[in-house]
């Protein structure tokens, strides 16, 4: 009895042998289902799609070779057009279309609980390290990964957060050190920021397997650790670096469409703004023009208020 064929349009596993007619030799059974592969991607992209917009799949280098470094992480002078000036940018007045966000106090166990029984007690950013490398609660489920504590200045005006350390932040202990360290270095630059005017942290303090996003349970229990980081730094502006971080400070499921463009009221007169994470710049260009306008809203917004 013959069998039907796979359609072409599918995606197989890539090292069957051709036959000299062309058609496909039989599938092994060990071999993985290609129609499972193919609804895990297209959900996959979907799920980017729908959160961040159209976008571009970088093109390869030569059958088999793999993404192109230098197409898909180039960090030259046209990365974020950095040529256009701040002037005549108008600025935006904080948007009041959302509640404003204070530090957890109720009696939640992700709030007055956790907080009492650790991260409150610290009164410095280094009372609250010693805190956090003895926090289990605060590990991921891989095992023996580095503390990612947070870096810059402890006074700065200015914090940035994004989701969690990286295989290199991992290796550092640092946050922000890889390529899209690299990337939000230049884009400080461009808005004359160094890397140690501001404040660099991460809602969680250690790195998740294979680069995952942080489940809701992991952020609940990093929360009240960066919570009091927050307040020991106390900053006139957060800005959120990527979806995961601002959903989770900003308690909402609301699409970074959504989110972007304006500054959210957050805990004790702070204001937070949404950008895009520099680690999603590299993997879609696309999207740099979009936080050239951002960040250029936050340097405004800055000066405002810092006079």
């Amino acid at each position: 009895m013959s069998q039907n064929r796979e359609p072409e349009n599918k995606l197989t596993s890539g090292n069957r042998e051709k036959s000299a007619s062309g058609d496909d030799a039989d599938r092994g059974a060990d071999q993985p289902d290609s129609d499972t592969l193919f609804q895990s991607v297209r959900s996959f992209l979907m799920q980017e799609k729908e959160t961040y917009g159209d976008f571009k799949v970088p093109e390869l280098e030569d059958a088999g070779s793999g993404i192109s470094q230098e197409s898909s992480y180039k960090l030259d002078e046209e990365t974020l057009n950095l040529d256009e000036p701040l002037a005549g940018y108008s600025s935006a007045a904080v948007s009041g279309s959302s509640a404003e966000k204070s530090l957890p106090e109720d009696g939640s166990s992700t709030g007055k609980e956790m907080l009492e029984s650790g991260p409150a007690a610290a009164q410095t950013l280094e009372e609250l390290l010693d805190i956090c490398l003895s926090a289990e609660v605060l590990r991921t489920d891989l095992a023996d990964t580095r503390l990612v504590f947070g870096t810059g200045n402890p006074d700065a005006d200015l914090m940035l957060i994004g989701e969690a350390p990286g295989f290199q932040e991992d290796k550092e202990g640092e946050p922000f050190v890889g390529r899209a360290g690299q990337l939000l270095n230049k884009i400080l630059e461009a808005i004359s920021f160094r890397r140690e005017d501001v404040y660099i942290a991460n809602i969680l303090k250690h790195r998740p397997p294979n680069n995952r996003d942080p489940l809701p349970e992991e952020r609940d229990r990093s929360l009240p650790y960066l919570y009091r980081q927050i307040e020991l730094v106390n900053p006139k502006l957060i800005l959120c670096l990527g979806r995961i971080s601002a959903q989770t400070l900003l308690k909402t499921t609301e699409p970074m469409k959504n989110l972007r463009g304006r500054f959210h009221p957050f805990s004790g007169g702070m204001e937070l703004l949404v950008t895009f994470h520099p680690a999603a710049l590299l993997r879609n260009p696309a999207w740099k023009r979009d936080t050239w306008e951002d960040v250029k809203l936050l340097r405004r917004r800055y000066d405002e208020l810092t006079g």
